[in-house]
């Protein structure tokens, strides 16, 4: 794909970014999965477009906690065609770039929105999952836990294999609250300061997603979006890159990894 000269700029400017920081903090949503050939569950190409499933009922509903506990099957049925939909697919370029870039810097940590394990694919280390992983499953009476790669060729709704039970995706649902550990991780990071924020392909609606974007701005700290659409927190960042994540990341690393070898 060819830059156009707003967007060579905006690249030109992340890079500078880039040289002048040593942690980063990627904040990354549906649209870095995209480039992946991964639907979202609505919007274009979305996998629920015409707003009800088959039984009549809003996907949020069919994917809460609320008819997980009352209604398993319906629930498995829908976490089912999501994880086809992963499973159909792999990481893109986006995710490794990012998944490099851990490698080059100081420190570099993943907050993401997405439950298509994407990124511990590519190889992030230093991840958060804030809603899960749809492949790591565990019993909801027991301690079994196992990471499942293929869980649309599950029985469904899948048994335990050691007590009987029920067993589900170990990722939020609508209606559930986010896991404490993994909040308390994500303050721990932020509270270390990042001197990079980065925002890939999400809206930004959550305030755990836009707080830190937020927070970066009060300390006087540079903030990126990349994200072809405008979200919450388009109006408050430094560089708003207005292209698909793996077109974007792979044109910035390209254009760091060249300025370093030029010393």
């Amino acid at each position: 794909m060819t830059l156009s000269d707003a967007d060579r700029r905006g690249v030109d400017r992340v890079v500078e970014l880039l040289a002048q920081s040593q942690s980063l903090l990627f904040i990354t949503g549906a649209g870095i999965s995209a480039d992946s050939g991964l639907p979202t569950y609505r919007g274009i190409g979305g996998l629920y477009n015409s707003g009800e499933t088959e039984e009549g009922m809003a996907i949020e509903d069919l994917l809460s906690g609320q008819t997980m506990r009352r209604r398993p099957d319906l629930t498995w049925k829908y976490l089912a065609q999501i994880a086809h939909a992963a499973q159909q697919a792999t990481f893109n370029r986006a995710h490794a770039v990012i998944a490099e870039m851990e490698q080059h810097f100081e420190r570099v940590w993943v907050l993401t929105q997405n439950i298509d394990g994407f990124h511990r694919r590519a190889g992030s280390q230093k991840l958060i999952e804030i809603h899960g992983d749809i492949h790591d499953v565990f019993c909801t009476r027991c301690d079994f836990c196992r990471t499942v790669e293929k869980i649309d060729e599950l029985d469904l709704p899948p048994k335990c294999p050691e007590c009987g039970a029920v067993i589900r995706p170990d990722v939020v649902l609508f209606g559930e609250m986010l896991p404490e550990a993994k909040i308390q991780r994500l303050y721990e990071e932020l509270r270390a300061g990042f001197d990079l924020t980065i925002t890939v392909g999400t809206t930004a609606v959550f305030p755990y997603i836009s707080g830190p974007v937020g927070m970066a701005r009060q300390q006087g700290r540079p903030t990126v979006e990349i994200n072809p659409g405008t979200s919450a927190v388009s109006h408050m960042v430094d560089v708003k890159l207005d292209l698909g994540a793996a077109v974007a990341l792979d044109a910035i690393w390209e254009q760091y990894r060249q300025r370093r070898a030029k010393g």
